[in-house]
């Protein structure tokens, strides 16, 4: 028995008020994006109390599953068989199920005196169905003891699960449980702009808030020729992992070089060359956000990770800018941030020997920890603000990157 169904549940989704729907229509909007290459028309999205129901027609069931595994919002999902809710077609399929979940695990019971251990769950969401849950479970629990030799129940830490949900009159059978990010869908919390600097911290920064509902756009300072076309594919890997949770982003490359010089030729004191230069990055992100309609900043900062990022730094680097700025891993120890990157699959590509425009302007002296807004401001009082900004955002390279490019 084939299953081309999928079962999906949501958490954060559900407690949502009356603004519930407008959740539940933008996952199904994205579900529909991310199973698009799977073949236009041939996807069925159904929306239950609670539920998902995707029908894949011909589609692949397996690079479905890998699909709806980075779609945010989406809680868990399983490859369900669906059948009218009637008892004994409940056990019929549920024993299908489990010898399907055996041969797929190798195990032949009944061989060399295996045992595998399992349970049943019933959910009854439908309650015109005439038998209880938990009486339904232990009579689908028996009924398998009695058709399948070489079972035994644990119901703590059992080898296999079969589960049933019934609803609307229909019964979903199931034996695997698939994680999914969780979250809330992408979209849904408005956009934000990350300044993406091709290091370990802001990639997470950005799927976190991805998570969270932001839709993102990519900003990548490029400082040519002293950062190559390493440096930038780089990034552009970066993107790559990053729009696989959302078929495509957008990545602005913005020209670097002459602000860094400019910076480094004026009476800016050199202790705060790296605050100043944060400060113009600001002002560009927030010039590029309201150009696209987004609503936020989005960085990778930890507070006091390095000297750049001390709460004093972060003050002065913020007085730019009227947006929010968004800080997800801003309490986050490096190892705590090493291991979400590892999770998201970009840790192998942050660590590429390829420097960023910081690191190559990064002063002989310490950088100041603490700088005074007064400082800050007369450091910058040889520079022409408005010029180099708009030189700046009129050099911007947009592309758009999709996980395949």
């Amino acid at each position: 028995m084939h299953s081309n169904m999928f079962l999906i549940r949501y958490q954060e989704i559900g407690i949502k008020g009356r603004n519930r729907y407008l959740f539940e229509n933008k996952i199904n909007s994205n579900i529909k994006k991310a199973l698009y290459p799977l073949g236009k028309g041939k996807i069925k999205i159904t929306n239950m109390r609670g539920r998902i129901l995707v029908a894949l027609g011909d589609a692949e069931p397996s690079k479905a599953a890998e699909y709806l595994s980075r779609v945010f919002g989406i809680a868990t999902f399983s490859p369900v068989i669906k059948i009218v809710a009637e008892e004994e077609a409940i056990y019929q399929s549920s024993e299908a199920v489990m010898r399907q979940a055996l041969e797929r695990k190798g195990i032949k019971l009944g061989e060399n005196d295996n045992v595998l251990t399992f349970r049943t769950n019933v959910k009854r969401a439908d309650k015109t169905f005439p038998i209880r849950s938990m009486d339904m479970a232990a009579r689908l629990g028996s009924y398998l003891l009695d058709n399948i030799p070489g079972l035994k129940v644990d119901l703590h830490n059992p080898d296999l699960s079969v589960s049933v949900d019934i609803r609307d009159g229909n019964a979903y059978v199931f034996s695997e449980k698939l994680p999914g990010p969780g979250g809330l869908p992408l979209g849904t919390s408005g956009k934000g702009i990350l300044l993406l600097s091709g290091g370990i911290d802001s990639p997470v920064a950005g799927w976190m808030c991805m998570k969270r509902g932001v839709e993102i756009e990519a900003l990548h300072f490029h400082s040519f020729p002293f950062t190559g076309e390493k440096s930038k594919e780089k990034v552009k890997d970066l993107c790559r992992v990053l729009a696989r949770h959302n078929n495509r982003i957008k990545l602005h490359i913005a020209h670097f070089t002459d602000i860094q010089k400019s910076i480094q030729k004026s009476s800016c004191p050199e202790d705060f060359r790296i605050t100043v230069m944060r400060r113009f990055m600001f002002r560009i992100a927030e010039r590029l956000a309201a150009k696209n309609n987004a609503l936020a900043l989005v960085t990778g900062e930890s507070v006091g990770q390095v000297s750049s990022q001390t709460l004093e730094n972060m003050t002065a680097i913020n007085e730019v800018t009227k947006l929010p700025v968004l800080r997800p891993v801003v309490a986050f120890d490096k190892n705590e941030i090493v291991e979400m990157a590892q999770k998201i699959e970009t840790y192998d590509i942050s660590i590429q020997p390829y420097e960023d425009c910081c690191t190559l302007f990064l002063p002989k002296v310490p950088i100041t920890t603490k700088p005074s807004l007064d400082k800050i401001h007369k450091a910058e009082e040889s520079l022409d603000i408005d010029e180099m900004v708009n030189d700046a955002m009129e050099k911007i390279e947009t592309i758009y990157i999709t996980s395949n490019s």
